[in-house]
């Protein structure tokens, strides 16, 4: 019995003591042999373990607290919390060709197949269990070995993993496809225009452009928020800084006002000049130093979320949620709550309010200028733990994911239980549900995006709650990855821990794919430029800003404006798409931060 793919070396060994001392217990209740249990502890404190980076060997049953920590604090705090332990087997398998063995319903027919398992196991004998326990050791030391090249981010066999360290800008973007998949190809044209690397001390876990495109938000592991801006953009937001801070004025504060303000004082493309002074520079679009960092949090961020009017949340495993505004340096006001907040998300109509998810089960409606809940909700269920969090129908519902695979919806007005979408297969492996990730609206069509810790990424139409399509390829086993679309909602773009950038076309092209199913879609196109686990991908909102049109240079603001003024629930859905040019972005595990740009030819 060989364990499977495990994010990290620790989780890999406490997976493996799990299973040994399950089989113990196993031995204990069925036979009531004292010597089994004797010969068995024995046999974890005789598997040596060895520490690939210090060289120290240790026994198996020493060795969960000696190796170093998984790389998501996230996962194996609800790990630790849930007594559970993730492997990458729904990564690996096909949720609808391969289904489980149907389990006895009675107590006595459980104990029957456990026992037959333990026998497997350890096989008749004590001599035969130790023997069988010291070959799965050894291919424990194998599987360490190997997660330890996923945890230190090194791939032998892939030259790219290289370092280039001076050539921040110049890396290609290697692309691969989908096997079944023979194009035309959306993304092989696809380039490295900027590199942000360097910032982030750690993972980033989080990414968010502002509503007008102009303003990106990254945060992670460093417990610091970064705001970068495009280079056209700087002049507009450095002097609305210097206008707070001259001037004196109180810190701006949310209001339904504010949200009837006019287009004049809240489009930055105004008053802006671009500014490149660094030649070797000028095809990257963001400024290379971030316009503002903010501090104040004293762990992981794990959630981003922008205002109509530059206010930002950010939300951490400190417990709280912090507000800014990008004229401001300091925090803004800070909310607390009992146990890490996952989830937030302004209120699409009025930024009064905010929504945060939290892994204390429970589901708050913030008021901002009162600072204190306006509404809350608990989730029911064994397991309560809110891992996503976010509005839908434009503010009509707010819906929030939880640990065990449920997309719950409640009515905002009240915040009362709406129904809710068990998020899981039919058959197969997948039939359980898996932890919720991400949520993510698609306007105008009455349906969302949900991402899951099954390597799958669901489409629902929320008219009838069903499913509309499925997304497979990428992997995505334990992590923090969601899935988002691109501006006019054609694409879906998710991370990977494959190291890898995957993209969907929203709908299938049915005139090319006659046969293929109509609610599946395998047909993924890959991008690396990473060396590590890609936490997050995004893409830009307003890609004529990055990219300026032939038309002219007068063009891009033209756009942003039009879409700043289309209603958001008449865009038109990803089957009709609007554009020839993306940008997207990816981050990594190490803190690197990838700026693409993917100009289509026609």
């Amino acid at each position: 019995m060989e364990p499977s793919g495990l994010v990290s070396p620790s989780s890999t060994v406490r997976s493996l003591t799990k299973e040994l001392q399950h089989s113990l217990d196993l031995a204990s209740a069925t036979s009531g042999d004292k010597v089994v249990t004797a010969q068995v502890s024995e046999i974890l404190a005789s598997v040596m373990i060895k520490n690939l980076d210090t060289g120290e060997e240790i026994p198996l049953i020493q060795a969960e607290e000696k190796l170093p920590a998984g790389i998501n604090p996230l996962t194996l705090h609800i790990m630790r919390r849930t007594k559970e332990y993730i492997t990458n087997d729904a990564a690996q398998s096909d949720d609808d060709d391969k289904t489980q063995a149907p389990l006895a319903d009675t107590d006595g027919g459980k104990l029957k197949q456990k026992t037959t398992q333990f026998k497997k196991f350890l096989g008749k004998s004590v001599k035969k269990a130790k023997h069988l326990a010291e070959e799965y050791g050894e291919k424990a030391v194998n599987k360490v070995k190997s997660v330890r090249d996923e945890v230190f981010h090194t791939d032998q066999d892939d030259p790219s993993s290289s370092d280039d360290e001076g050539m921040p800008y110049t890396r290609p973007a290697k692309f691969k496809a989908a096997h079944s998949f023979k194009g035309p190809f959306d993304f092989d044209q696809i380039k490295v225009v900027q590199d942000l690397s360097g910032e982030h001390m750690g993972a980033v876990w989080t990414m968010k452009f502002s509503h007008c495109g102009r303003l990106l938000a990254t945060a992670g592991q460093d417990n610091v928020v970064r705001i970068w801006v495009l280079k056209t953009a700087f002049d507009y937001f450095n002097n609305m800084r210097l206008k707070y801070n001259t001037e004196g004025r109180v810190s701006p504060s949310p209001s339904q006002e504010s949200l009837c303000s006019s287009k004049s004082d809240t489009d930055p493309g105004a008053s802006c000049v671009p500014e490149d002074p660094d030649t070797e520079d000028r095809n990257a679009p963001f400024r290379q130093v971030p316009f503002c960092k903010y501090k104040g949090h004293t762990a992981d961020l794990l959630d981003l979320s922008w205002s109509k009017n530059f206010f930002l949340l950010s939300s951490s495993m400190d417990k709280t949620v912090r507000l800014w505004h990008i004229s401001r340096r300091e925090c803004l006001c800070c909310f607390q709550h009992i146990d890490f907040v996952t989830a937030i998300a302004f209120h699409p109509r009025d930024d009064r309010y905010f929504l945060s998810g939290s892994l204390d089960g429970k589901l708050r409606l913030w008021n901002i200028p009162d600072k204190k809940v306006a509404l809350w909700n608990e989730v029911d269920g064994q397991t309560r733990l809110i891992t996503a969090a976010n509005f839908c129908q434009n503010g009509k519902y707010a819906v929030i994911g939880t640990y065990d695979g449920r997309c719950i919806f409640y009515d905002t007005e009240r915040l009362k239980y709406h129904t809710q979408i068990h998020v899981r297969s039919t058959r197969g492996r997948n039939k359980v549900g898996r932890k919720i990730t991400g949520i993510e609206p698609l306007p105008g069509e009455n349906k969302i995006l949900v991402t899951s810790n099954d390597s799958r990424i669901r489409l629902y139409d929320l008219r009838d709650l069903s499913l509309s399509m499925k997304y497979k390829g990428y992997v995505n086993s334990s992590s923090q990855i969601k899935a988002s679309f691109s501006h006019d909602y054609s694409f879906i773009v998710s991370g990977s821990e494959d190291k890898y950038v995957y993209i969907w076309s929203t709908y299938h092209d049915l005139s090319k794919f006659t046969s293929v199913r109509r609610d599946r879609n395998d047909f993924w196109e890959g991008i690396k430029a990473h060396n590590a686990v890609v936490t997050s991908a995004i893409f830009a909102p307003h890609p004529g800003l990055i990219v300026p049109q032939e038309t002219g240079a007068e063009k891009p603001e033209a756009e942003c404006k039009s879409l700043d003024s289309t209603d958001s629930e008449t865009i038109p859905s990803g089957a009709l798409k609007t554009d020839h040019t993306e940008v997207l972005l990816s981050a990594d595990f190490t803190g690197a931060i990838k700026v693409f740009i993917n100009v289509k030819k026609y």
